[in-house]
């Protein structure tokens, strides 16, 4: 069902919009009217990554007016795969300055709007509230949850996707027409519950996907044509090549959007999530630094002393980089209780950058286990010890 379009018409196209969006105006349901539209809408993009890349690109391709980019990050060459607005010559730059150089090189009468930083509860409503409809493509849980609160008390469309691996989500969020986030997702996990895509990976064609569904239904919304994901949710199986739609209702006790909602709360208050037990742990947690583990591997080499080197990463992540001699056990197990292979004496633990590690040593510890930690994991072992060891 056709909903009333979102924003009304701009100005008159000129001679040289009708020739550029020629393809656009053919199209029955949107022609002259929903360009007009297009081109005075204000539509806000929350991260310029995997699923931002994609949507501002073809949200810029479409015409619209003004695109805010909200990014306080700086491109990485593990970006590369996979958020297209970024190339090779912007590694360390900005996010939002090299997405709004692509923006502008599509379409030059488009106004970009630079957000560097990370929306908190203080700024969220602030910057939301100047835009027609928000598109979320952002990496971790609070932010998605902050971006949902803000929505929902600001009555905007909330254009939402989510990847992981082969695997994709989308929906639209609109308290008032239909569900929220929270009355479809009311608590968000604890950290660490569930792993990004920087430690379980994701193919960047799937963000591609994802993205350009998130910039078609921005358009439907903007320009009131065909029925948006207002109470469905797309799910996306890459490698079956299947797209599912799975009904989604409105939670009237929802502590966001429903009928007894504080919104004088801040923002994210509802849905934070629960604080987890940390077992009971003997003292400080031990560490040591990269450069102390390569003494002391090297002194094991030796048969000077005996221990094990732990690696609680997952078995994908260990194919792009692993310091020689560790074995592997995922955190996963580690919570599980399983047993570390090989061990009788103690044990040094390390990960990607430190926090799954001190997670392991504590449990381990608990258990009464000699678990030592290693600071900085992979990453400090990489830019200290090994620079031939990638990064990821």
């Amino acid at each position: 069902m056709a909903r009333t379009p979102l924003v009304p018409p701009g100005p008159e196209l000129s001679a040289t919009e009708r020739t550029r969006f020629a393809r656009h105006l053919l199209l029955p349901d949107l022609g002259v009217d929903g360009q007009r539209r297009l081109r005075a809408a204000r539509v806000l993009v929350v991260g310029a990554g995997g699923l931002g890349s994609p949507a501002l690109l073809y949200l810029a391709a479409a015409g619209v007016g003004t695109i805010g980019v909200v990014d306080d990050d700086v491109v990485e060459s593990t970006n590369l795969q996979r958020q297209v607005v970024h190339g090779v010559d912007d590694v360390g730059r900005a996010k939002v300055d090299s997405a709004a150089e692509s923006v502008a090189a599509i379409s030059p009468d488009t106004t970009v709007v630079r957000h560097g930083e990370r929306l908190t509860e203080e700024t969220a409503l602030t910057v939301l509230a100047d835009y027609d409809l928000v598109l979320d493509g952002a990496d971790n849980f609070p932010t998605r949850y902050l971006v949902g609160d803000a929505c929902a008390r600001l009555g905007i469309p909330h254009v939402w996707g989510s990847v992981f691996r082969f695997d994709g989500q989308v929906s639209v969020w609109w308290a008032g027409e239909g569900p929220c986030y929270a009355c479809v997702f009311p608590r968000q996990p604890a950290p660490g519950a569930v792993p990004s895509c920087a430690v379980g990976g994701v193919l960047g064609a799937v963000c591609a996907s994802v993205g350009s569904v998130m910039a078609t239904e921005a358009v439907k919304l903007v320009t009131g044509i065909g029925e948006v994901l207002v109470g469905r949710l797309l799910v996306h199986d890459a490698l079956a090549q299947s797209w599912d739609a799975v009904p989604v209702r409105r939670d009237l006790g929802c502590r966001v959007c429903g009928s007894g909602a504080d919104v004088t709360a801040p923002l994210g208050w509802s849905t934070a999530a629960p604080e987890v037990p940390v077992p009971a742990v003997t003292g400080d947690r031990p560490v040591v630094d990269v450069a102390e583990l390569e003494g002391l591997l090297g002194r094991r080499s030796a048969g000077e002393v005996a221990f094990t080197l732990l690696d609680v990463r997952e078995p994908g992540e260990r194919d792009v980089a692993a310091i020689p001699g560790s074995v592997l056990l995922p955190v996963g197990e580690v919570r599980d209780g399983a047993v570390v292979p090989g061990a009788d004496g103690r044990v040094y633990v390390h990960c990607k950058s430190g926090g799954r590690s001190a997670e392991a040593v504590d449990l381990l510890r608990a258990r009464g286990v000699d678990a030592v930690d290693v600071a900085g994991g992979v990453l400090a072992w990489s830019r200290d010890v090994d620079p031939s060891v990638p990064t990821y």
